[in-house]
This record gives structure tokens, C-alpha cells and sequence, in this order.
């Protein structure tokens, strides 16, 4: 009966009004809050997401608006240019200029120079480009006058490749050198006002490139028969070569350009035309940095609105990008740890790099890209091109003979990271209502069962092995008496433990300081008999020659300092090469290597030890001014290895191996390393050993010896 009156009480207590008013309390204001807090995120994320789309999308507009405006202003100038009197005298009379060059033949001390520069300038180049070097011979010019132009204008050019476009009159007499001194500074002129790249005349019925402005190498050579018949440049020649309409335009989509370096450029072309016939086509080479300026609008994405990973790119029909992503320009190194990332080949990663753009070399097939080309407009989150989750707004563009679509995104953590925001905003209000609920309800539960619980829960973890646990003392009753005493116990406890810690430690300090770890770890598994024999390793022993009667005329201190400081150098150099130090006996020093822990090239290590430890007393010796000199002897074979005394451990070695390594030591010379035949066979094709004869050694007779001189 007392027994069930005890019980009763304690369910009361534990399961009562407080613990369920607590529990009530607590979950009413978990549900409000939640409520609440989901209705304002899935809002303001709706709210969110539409501006982002309108911000995308106008700036999307405007960008397009802009390229269709600097194509359309491209095409007009060209016409116009096309038009004018002096480029259908142009195209005329460098025609005939070229003809004169080509009846003259060339000459070979020209041939050869203008060989001898493809093959120094343009073929490492193409190399770069290709990936492989190919026959000069793909890229020479054909023809009299090409030759004789680019050794002029080009080989000759006293300008560097950048600024050959100066040279105006190239001083060779020739009817093409005094037209060109008329007209190259007009055409240049208009060029650089344009905005083009480079301009260039063709001749329609031999697709030479009579004239250019930059003077690359594509000057006078065939569109028809050359080195660049497959170019886009060459497409578009063809097309305006066969149409006689003032008003027509041929224009041809960027492609890597290898008179250029592989740099992508389109080409627009316009027929030249006199008395209703096509006697020339004037082209304007586009770069794709005039694009690429106004899709990244300058590299100032930041300032356009685009954040921190906003962006907008152009790609092409064949999924392939007219301007460069952001990250190629923020972060190169990110940018193709990304492509690796999001599965890109290492083929197209390796062209990338090779050309040093990923213009018409990176791929960017999306959910938006095959839209746009598809003549689709929209906008929607989709999986970008680095993989990861991106709000987007897509469009194609509306540029006669070009099939682009322009996409400008930004990646969805940026763009909702208000609303994220505002999560962690309602989170924390939430979590004060929750707070406010919970104290309330709290200060019923703690009245009653509180401090009760905590010194059961206090208890408990130090049972389990927390010796740092404690409890809060709540009251002055003898509730908080009894936490008091516990934390007391708690701490008193924690303190002896943490001594105990530190004094095992220092002891495991010490051990490893005697003995080598994996004998240590024997030692402490409870293994009390530790001998083991190894069937061969190398044993060597120094000694330092006369140091008894040099010690006798020093102090003790500095007996003691030299020795520590020497013994202490030849530490680091066992250390190093992986060899066991056994002891030091006075001035002797006793090593081995091939224990515990057996290596295949004991004997190389512990000979290269040697020369070390001789190499480090003559350095000893000069900075200490003293006559330091030492001998060392190595022998290699069996040993038996263990562990003696209780009281103060030491690991040595016994056998022959070891008394036979002392001897050659004692019986060595100073500053030489003296080894015995097992090692002398070992080492004799790696070192130079100088024969000793045999040498008496004690309890074994006669001894074949060797030495290695310094």
C-alpha cells in the first residue's frame, strides 16, 4: 500500500497539468507561427520571382536591341562604302595593280624570305591553334604578286603585326605601292570610323584578297584556290560575287579565323558594282569583341543589375557561345573547375584554353537556349550551364543571315536570397513567440519536476563518462544543496582526471623516447618478453677519435654541450633517412636500420647516414674551433633485438653483426667509413671503396675491410 502511494505522486508530478499545459501551449504557438510563416514566404517568393523575371527580361531587350542596332548600323556603312566612287576605282585599279605583280613573276630571294617567315611566325602559331604542326606548304600563296606583297607589306613591314596598317607606301616602286600610298590611309580611315575590324577588297573571278587594311596573312591570297578557301570569309565572297544588287549583303556567322590567330570573327560582305557588273566585294571584318562588350555591357555586370552571378550570353545555331560567360572573365580558374564539374568533355575544355576564349568553343545547350533558336520567347527556372538550378528570360534575335538567341539569367540562391531573408526573419519571430509560450509554460514545469530532472540528467552523463558535466543550481533549498554538492563531486573529479591524462602522456613521452614506437606499443598491449630476430640489417657505430684527452681540457658544461649539440645533428639525420637510434655510449654513437620495421635499402641508408655523420663532426668541429674527428664502422646482417630491464627500459641489439660493426668501427680510420664485405658487395656499384686488406678483429680472426674516403 506504501509502496503504490509512492508511485502515484511521481506520475502525477511527471505526467500532470504543468507537463500537459507545457505541451498544449507549446504547440499552439508552433502551429500559428507556421501558418504564418508559410503564407508570407510562398508571397514574397511569388512577388519575387515575377520582378526578377521583368529585371531579366529588360535587360535582355535592351542588349538585343542594341546588337540588332550595331548590325543594322554595320550593314548601312558597308553599303555605302560599297557604293562610293573611290572603292569601285579601288577595286578597279588594284585588280590591274595585282596583274602587273603576277606577269613580273617574283623573285626567290623574296620566295625565301617570305617562306622563311611563315615558317617562324605563322606555322608555331597554327601549331598553338591545331595542336599539331602542319606543312608550311598548306599556307603559302600562289602567285607573282603575293609574294611580292607580303614580302613588302608584311616581312618587311618595319611595324609590329598590330600597327602594319601604318606603313602607307611600302617604297618598291610598283603601281600597287603608289595606289595603295593614295588610297590605304582613306580606306583606313574609314575603317576605324565604322568600327571595323579590318576591310578588305576581293576580286570576284579569283577570290584574291586584293586589298586589306590589317595586312594579315590572308592579304592577296585565293578565297577560291587558297589556304583559306573554307572559310567563312570565303562563303561570303561567293555569295556577293554572284548577285549584281547595289542593296544586297552577304553576312557570315563568327568562326575561329586563322590568319587571325584563330580569334572568332564574322565577315560582312557587299558586291562593288560598276556599269551593272560585280567587279569586286568589299568586306568588313566584325570582332567579336565589339559583341562581347555589349552582351557583358563592359564587364559591369554588377552596375547593369546582374548581382553576382547574373549574366547574359548569345549562342548560335550550333549551341555554341557568341560572347564569353561571365566566370571566364570574374574567375578563371572556377570557371573551368565548373565545366569540368558539369560534365564538359576535356576536348572542348582543351580548345577553350588553346584558343584563350570560350567563344564558338563552349556549348551551352539549356532548356533556354534550344527555345530561343527554336524563335520561342519566355522565361522560367531552368538547370544552367554550370549544372546548377537559375532563373532565365530567352529570345531569338532578328539579324538578317545570323541565327542567334540571347539569354540573360541569374542563379536562383542570388535571386531569392531575400526571401530566404525573410525565412530566417520569420524563423526568428516565430522562434521569440515559441520562446515567449515556452517560459510561460516552462515556469510551471521547472517549479515542480526543474531542478529534478537536470540532477537526473547531470547524473546520467557522468555515468556515461562526461566528467565535465554540471547543473544549474535553481534555489536555495536543499534541492539546490544536493546540485551544489554534485558539481562540487563533478569538478574535484575532472581536475584529478585531466592530471592523470597530462601524467600519462609525459610517461608516453618518455617510453617513446627510449624505445622505438612499435616496441613502445608492444610494451603498453601487455607484451612483457619483447626479443625478436631479423635476418638481416645494418649496424653501424661512430666514434669520435681522441676525445678523452680533448674532454680533459674542457669544462664539463661544455663536454656536455658539444656532444648534445653534435649527437642532436646526427638525430635529425637518422630521423630523415628512417633509421633507429639504439644508444650513445660517451662519445660512441650506435644505430641500425632495418628495424623494427624491416626496408629493402638498409644498407644505402645507413652508409649514406655515415657520410652524413662525417660530413656533420667537420662542420661540428669548425664552428667549435676543436679537433673533431670521427670513424665509423658498418656491418649488415642478423641480429637479435629486444628489450631488457624493468625498471628503466632499453632496446639494444646482440650477435655477431653488432661486434663485428664495433670492430670496424675501432679498428677505423679517422674521417673514413670502414665496411665490412657484405656491404662493400651491396653498395660497390653506388660508391667508391678503397680496399683495406684484412684486419684483426677480435673472437673472429682475419676480416676483409673496406674503406669509403671522403
Amino acid at each position: 500500500m506504501a509502496s503504490t502511494d509512492v508511485t502515484v505522486p511521481a506520475r502525477r508530478v511527471r505526467f500532470g497539468v504543468a507537463a500537459k499545459l507545457f505541451t498544449t501551449l507549446v504547440m499552439i504557438g508552433a502551429i500559428a507561427t507556421a501558418l504564418t510563416g508559410l503564407l508570407g514566404y510562398f508571397q514574397a517568393r511569388e512577388a519575387l520571382e515575377k520582378a526578377v523575371y521583368d529585371q531579366l527580361t529588360s535587360a535582355r531587350e535592351t542588349k538585343a536591341r542594341q546588337i540588332e542596332s550595331y548590325f543594322q548600323t554595320i550593314r548601312s556603312e558597308l553599303r555605302l562604302l560599297a557604293a562610293s566612287r573611290m572603292v569601285v576605282e579601288v577595286a578597279r585599279e588594284f585588280r590591274r595593280a595585282i596583274d602587273e605583280l603576277d606577269q613580273a613573276g617574283v623573285r626567290l630571294d623574296q620566295r625565301m624570305a617570305v617562306t622563311g617567315w611563315y615558317e617562324q611566325n605563322l606555322i608555331p602559331q597554327m601549331t598553338r591553334i591545331l595542336g599539331k604542326e602542319p606543312p608550311v606548304a598548306d599556307y603559302l600563296p600562289v602567285g607573282g604578286a603575293p609574294y611580292h606583297l607580303q614580302y613588302h607589306y608584311i616581312v618587311e613591314n618595319p611595324n609590329p603585326p598590330q600597327r602594319r596598317k601604318l606603313l602607307d607606301d611600302a617604297g618598291d616602286g610598283s603601281t600597287y605601292s603608289r595606289l595603295h600610298a593614295i588610297y590605304h590611309p582613306l580606306l583606313r580611315e574609314a575603317a576605324a570610323t565604322v568600327g571595323f575590324f579590318d576591310l578588305m577588297v576581293a576580286d570576284p573571278k579569283s577570290g584574291r584578297l586584293i586589298y586589306t587594311v590589317q595586312k594579315e596573312v590572308d592579304f592577296t591570297t585565293s578565297l577560291k584556290f587558297g589556304p583559306y578557301r573554307h572559310t567563312n570569309v570565303a562563303a561570303g565572297v561567293a555569295s556577293c560575287s554572284e548577285t549584281a544588287d547595289r542593296g544586297a549583303i552577304c553576312l557570315e556567322d563568327f568562326a575561329p579565323y586563322a590568319p587571325s590567330g584563330g580569334a572568332p570573327s564574322a565577315f560582312m560582305a557587299a558586291p562593288i558594282i560598276d556599269n551593272g557588273a560585280v567587279i569586286g566585294v568589299l568586306i568588313a571584318k566584325l570582332s567579336n569583341t565589339e559583341i562581347d562588350d555589349v552582351v557583358t555591357g563592359g564587364r559591369r555586370w554588377r552596375q547593369e543589375g546582374f548581382g553576382s552571378t547574373g549574366e547574359a550570353y548569345l549562342v548560335g545555331p550550333d549551341y555554341l557561345v557568341r560572347s564569353a560567360p561571365r566566370e571566364f572573365y570574374e574567375d578563371r580558374q572556377r570557371y573551368f573547375a565548373d565545366l569540368k564539374a558539369a560534365g564538359v568533355s576535356e576536348e572542348e575544355i582543351a580548345a577553350i584554353r588553346r584558343y584563350g576564349t570560350p567563344v564558338l568553343h563552349q556549348a551551352i545547350d539549356t532548356q533556354a537556349t534550344r527555345a530561343g533558336l527554336a524563335g520561342v520567347e519566355g522565361t522560367g527556372e531552368i538547370v544552367g550551364y554550370r549544372g546548377v538550378p537559375t532563373l532565365a528570360s530567352w529570345a531569338p534575335l532578328s539579324i538578317e543571315g545570323l541565327h542567334w538567341a540571347l539569354v540573360a539569367k541569374i542563379d536562383s540562391d542570388e535571386a531569392f536570397a531575400p526571401v530566404d531573408k525573410l525565412e530566417r526573419e520569420l524563423l526568428e519571430v516565430g522562434a521569440i513567440a515559441l520562446l515567449v509560450v515556452t517560459a510561460v509554460a516552462a515556469w510551471f514545469a521547472r517549479s515542480l519536476l526543474g531542478p529534478l530532472r537536470e540532477l537526473t540528467a547531470g547524473v546520467r552523463r557522468f555515468a556515461g563518462g562526461d566528467y565535465s558535466a554540471a547543473v544549474p543550481v535553481r534555489s536555495n533549498d536543499e534541492v539546490g544543496e544536493l546540485c551544489t554538492a554534485f558539481n562540487g563531486m563533478v569538478e574535484e573529479l575532472h581536475r584529478k582526471n585531466e592530471a592523470l591524462e597530462n601524467k600519462n602522456k609525459e610517461n608516453e613521452q618518455l617510453l617513446l623516447n627510449v624505445l622505438p614506437a612499435p616496441i613502445a606499443n608492444r610494451l603498453r598491449g601487455g607484451e612483457h618478453r619483447i626479443a625478436d630476430g631479423f635476418a638481416e640489417v645494418t649496424v653501424a657505430f661512430a666514434d669520435i677519435v681522441g676525445f678523452t684527452q680533448l674532454s680533459a681540457a674542457m669544462a664539463p658544461q661544455e663536454v656536455v654541450t658539444m656532444l648534445n649539440e653534435l649527437f642532436t645533428r646526427f638525430d635529425a639525420a637518422a630521423a630523415e633517412l628512417g633509421i633507429e637510434k639504439i644508444k650513445t655510449v660517451g662519445d660512441a654513437y650506435m644505430a641500425v636500420c632495418g628495424l623494427p620495421d624491416p626496408v629493402p635499402d638498409h644498407v644505402d641508408r645507413m652508409l649514406r647516414m655515415a657520410i652524413r655523420m662525417v660530413h656533420i663532426t667537420r662542420e661540428h668541429a669548425l664552428d667549435h674551433d676543436a679537433p673533431l674527428r670521427l670513424r665509423v664502422g658498418i656491418n649488415t646482417g642478423p641480429v637479435v633485438a629486444g628489450v631488457i630491464g624493468k625498471s628503466k627500459y632499453i632496446y639494444d641489439l646482440w650477435g655477431d653483426t653488432v661486434n663485428i660493426a664495433s670492430r670496424m668501427e675501432s679498428g677505423g680510420v679517422p674521417d673514413t667509413v670502414q665496411v665490412t664485405r657484405p656491404v662493400y658487395e651491396r653498395l660497390k656499384d653506388k660508391f667508391v671503396f678503397e680496399p683495406r686488406g684484412e684486419i684483426e678483429v677480435k673472437g673472429r680472426g682475419k676480416v676483409e675491410a673496406w674503406l669509403l674516403r671522403l
